[in-house]
């Protein structure tokens, strides 16, 4: 019994070292993430096979989150268990974590401002975000059906702008792609073992579903500041496909609008999440940090990342039946056709309508989405331009 706790410590101190090494290291965003993890633990470690590392991938794109946050957060339970999972999260996110809570204090006592380089940030985010949607859209909703869902998504979370709006529209969709796609054929086959019980997977799954039906009735009746702020954080986590750069509008349409965090201090974070190595989703430590100090920092990365973890728990240990069901793929496609409508209409309201404000911003915007999308330039390079011709701009103009 000794030898197996020293062994289980033993992978356990394994996961942490390579993880932390990973968090201070990755940089680029998530499809970058999944090369390096790739790199360590299939080819270094052979700590999984191609097909099981092929696998789990597969169904961190499929499930909402920070996908290359949920694949080591299941390398880390096909480890070591639970705890294997926490630790491998711990390790790749806290790094980023501390830096952008450092940040958020030290901003703190300057006034940003309206300084040109905060105009630029602004601009960058629209290159940036409308990157995103683009390569969302060809994949989640490359069909009519699909279309017709993310336009539906967008009317409806344009014209009524409530945190009700947003899981009713996502309800909506899941129950129209169940209806729509539910002979929909997918020959990708597979299987992936994994050492978390059925029942605790469908614990996990409760709690998820749980929360994002309670939190945003317990916001309505309580007037505590952390309710509001958890219930924030966790729905922006649990409505987002597709990576770090798709939670940014999200989170903006939740704090800037409610006067909670100034525009210019969530551009100047977003800039400095693009700076920093790990995954994007630590820009809501930021976010946190801002609104209610260290505290708060902590409190938003745990909310922010909490859906990413029940999610992958939960869903694990029914892969294999989810994968093989076209009725529940069916439920995910109207879903990830309806985010792409959220986004496309927060990409409007309030990014573009707060940032593009004269014909020079619009020529600074297509050149920096040039760069980013025809060029191939690294998101970092795009930020540093960003920042340095919205000060010129602001010179000259």
């Amino acid at each position: 019994m000794h030898n197996k706790s020293d062994s289980r410590l033993k992978a356990l101190w394994e996961i942490l070292i390579v993880s932390t090494r990973l968090g201070l290291t990755s940089f680029g965003g998530p499809i970058a993430h999944l090369g390096y993890f790739h790199n360590e633990y299939v080819q270094r470690r052979k700590w999984m096979d191609e097909k099981s590392y092929a696998d789990l991938v597969a169904l961190s794109q499929f499930l909402p989150g920070p996908a290359s946050s949920q694949v080591g957060i299941g390398i880390g339970v096909m480890r070591a268990g639970v705890f294997g999972g926490i630790v491998s999260f711990i390790g790749f996110t806290l790094p980023s974590v501390i830096a952008l809570i450092i940040f958020a204090l030290l901003l703190q006592g300057t006034d940003v401002g309206m300084a040109g380089w905060i105009h630029g940030l602004k601009i960058v985010a629209v290159a940036v975000v409308a990157h995103a949607i683009m390569g969302m859209a060809s994949k989640l909703a490359p069909d009519l059906k699909r279309k017709a869902i993310a336009l539906f998504a967008l009317v409806a979370t344009l014209l009524w702008q409530t945190t009700f709006t947003q899981v009713g529209v996502i309800l909506i969709a899941g129950f129209a792609g169940f209806l729509l796609y539910k002979q929909y054929e997918d020959l990708q086959d597979s299987s992936v073992k994994f050492p978390v019980s059925r029942k605790f997977g469908a614990v996990c799954l409760a709690l998820f579903f749980g929360l994002l039906i309670l939190l945003p009735l317990a916001r309505e009746a309580v007037t505590w500041n952390w309710v509001a702020m958890f219930d924030s954080f966790y729905r922006s986590g649990s409505l987002v496909f597709g990576g770090g750069h798709v939670v940014l509008p999200l989170l903006e349409r939740e704090f800037v609008p409610a006067g909670l965090v100034t525009e210019e201090a969530f551009l100047a974070g977003y800039g400095a999440a693009q700076a920093v190595p790990g995954p994007l989703f630590t820009f809501a430590s930021y976010l946190g940090a801002v609104m209610g100090g260290w505290q708060g920092g902590l409190l938003a990365t745990a909310a922010i990342f909490l859906p990413a973890f029940l999610l992958i728990l939960g869903t694990l240990p029914f892969w294999d039946i989810l994968r093989k069901s076209p009725k529940i793929k069916g439920a995910f496609m109207g879903v990830n056709a309806a985010v792409v409508g959220i986004l496309v209409s927060a990409f409007y309201h309030p990014i573009w309508t707060s940032s593009i404000l004269a014909p020079v911003d619009f020529a600074f915007a297509a050149i920096l989405f040039s760069m980013l999308v025809f060029w191939k330039l690294p998101p970092w390079v795009i930020v540093v331009a960003g920042a340095a011709g919205g000060a010129v701009l602001s010179a000259i103009f």
